[in-house]
């Protein structure tokens, strides 16, 4: 077996007697944070740039997309290479090389001097960006022991919730009043302290580093399998939806592939690149199902909303992502207190209440109308944010304390790939639904997917049919808060009791 990383990564305040976070682990988190805030920041921070980029680069928004899309299939690619690198070359080594290959890939992005240069870079972009998120979590899951996991998930989750807020407003001010090119510069910058604060602050690891082998046969089924699922997802919202034969297609391709990799994965056991019987384990698969429908109901979400502020609305990008802000304040009040009701009292006693919180915060939503109250809909936004404060990262960190230590690289990558998955099948399932709602109200708005339709509507249009458009999001709005209330069901199977009964780990993974 390879050398556990959770012994050389573990800082001296780490001892499982303490329940409070140490000054070291703080820090730890916070540095990890600076990192993993550039990747969550750009998988929204060019959506308010499309239409400037189609502008600049003579090509239509069907091609654009590729910016954003090259970018999520290279996320969905790499992340299941991070367990395995984990355990070759340490978190230390790994996570500096992926804020590297982040700010190169970044600087490439903003010198990019035509479409196709830069759907390549945004690749490369995301290659980095991929391996940054996972990485970091398994640093500080086996930094902080079982008793702690609650607390230091919520650190991490505070990227991965405001990034979605952050990324619009601070896009549409860097498109509107800088230049487009700086949504990339700007990761310079924070990139090159988030490197300097690894160098001072993440662990070395001492020690050999003793992986298997590198599973080939893993690599070549499970990545491109994700990479067809994403794909035909992505197409799905702009060829007409999931009945369209190619889209069918690469879907079926995807879940062929995924399949295989399950059969092998069985096989190969841990040796393999992402450990399937890790579903054996009951808390972990519950968990699993659990984190597939936040994901769900946080991307879904994060591509309606803005989409009404500006199309029902009239809205522009960056005032859009200012009416977005309280969800963000939402989730930074509860996370903190979720954290440490979920180490006290467990995850299934804190998420089905957010769940709660939720579907009510999504209900103004599900009623909304082309003249709706901005101060309803903002307190809606804050109940949401709570709402997803208690939900996400307490459901995330009841998956990793009933795993060995040595499982916790793997695991929590596994976690970050079922999030993405349940981000792209969110929105690309509420793509097609809003964008055949605004078909079927306004046929003038036909001949593209939901973001080409709407964007196909004059201002003076816009303004005569905005009770229609309101009445089409509001309609799948609908959709988004039955996805969200499924989540009850595995929310109510998660665990009802501290992680105080957890804190000596086994050194070998469950059996199953």
């Amino acid at each position: 077996m390879a050398e556990s990383p959770s012994t050389e990564l573990a800082p001296p305040g780490g001892a499982p007697g303490s329940e409070r976070l140490d000054r070291q682990t703080i820090l730890l988190g916070l540095v990890i944070v600076s990192g993993t805030v550039m990747a969550i920041l750009d998988t929204t921070i060019v959506n308010v740039a499309l239409e400037t980029l189609g502008r600049d680069f003579s090509t239509d928004l069907s091609t654009i997309q590729w910016v954003i899309t090259g970018y999520m299939l290279a996320m969905g690619t790499v992340i299941p290479l991070t367990g395995w690198a984990v355990d070759r070359f340490g978190g230390r080594r790994v996570w500096m090389t992926s804020i590297v290959l982040f700010v190169f890939g970044s600087a490439l992005s903003g010198a990019a001097w035509n479409i196709e240069s830069l759907i390549v870079f945004r690749v490369v972009q995301g290659l980095g960006g991929g391996m940054l998120m996972p990485t970091g979590m398994a640093i500080l899951t086996m930094a902080a022991g079982p008793r702690r996991m609650g607390r230091i998930m919520s650190i991490v989750g505070v990227p991965m919730l405001l990034g979605p807020v952050l990324g619009p407003v601070l896009g549409g001010w860097l498109v509107e009043d800088v230049d487009w090119r700086w949504i990339f510069f700007v990761n310079l910058p924070v990139g090159a302290l988030a490197l300097a604060l690894a160098w001072w602050k993440v662990p070395h690891d001492h020690g050999e580093h003793t992986a298997q082998a590198l599973d080939w046969r893993g690599l070549i089924l499970l990545p491109p399998g994700f990479v067809l699922l994403i794909y035909g997802l992505s197409t799905a919202s702009s060829n007409g939806g999931f009945g369209e034969p190619s889209t069918i297609a690469w879907l079926a391709g995807g879940v062929v592939l995924v399949g295989l990799f399950a059969l092998h994965s069985l096989r190969l056991r841990e040796r393999s690149l992402i450990n399937v019987r890790l579903f054996a384990d009951r808390t972990f698969a519950t968990a699993a199902v659990a984190v597939f429908f936040v994901g769900i109901a946080l991307m879904g979400s994060m591509l309606l909303i803005p989409l009404y502020y500006q199309t029902a609305r009239g809205e522009g990008a960056f005032a859009a992502g200012l009416l977005l802000a309280p969800q963000g304040l939402g989730a930074a009040t509860a996370m903190p207190l979720a954290g440490v009701v979920t180490d006290k009292l467990g995850a299934g006693r804190i998420v089905p209440v957010g769940i709660v919180i939720l579907v009510l915060g999504t209900v103004p939503f599900a009623m909304v109308g082309a003249d709706t109250s901005y101060w309803l809909l903002g307190g809606a936004l804050y109940v949401r944010g709570l709402g997803l404060g208690c939900t996400m990262m307490p459901t995330m960190s009841a998956a990793l304390t009933t795993l060995s230590r040595a499982m916790v690289s793997r695991a929590s990558s596994t976690l970050n790939i079922i999030v993405q998955l349940g981000g792209s099948v969110g929105t690309a399932l509420l793509a097609v639904i809003l964008s055949r709602q605004i078909t079927d109200r306004i046929p003038q708005a036909a001949g593209g997917g939901a973001e080409g339709g709407m964007g196909g509507i004059p201002e003076q249009v816009r303004e005569q049919v905005a009770p229609k458009l309101a009445d089409a999001f509001g309609h799948t709005f609908w959709v988004a808060l039955i996805l969200t209330a499924v989540l009850i069901l595995p929310a109510l199977l998660l665990p009802r009791h501290g992680a105080h009964e957890n804190d000596t780990v086994p050194d070998a993974p469950p059996t199953g």
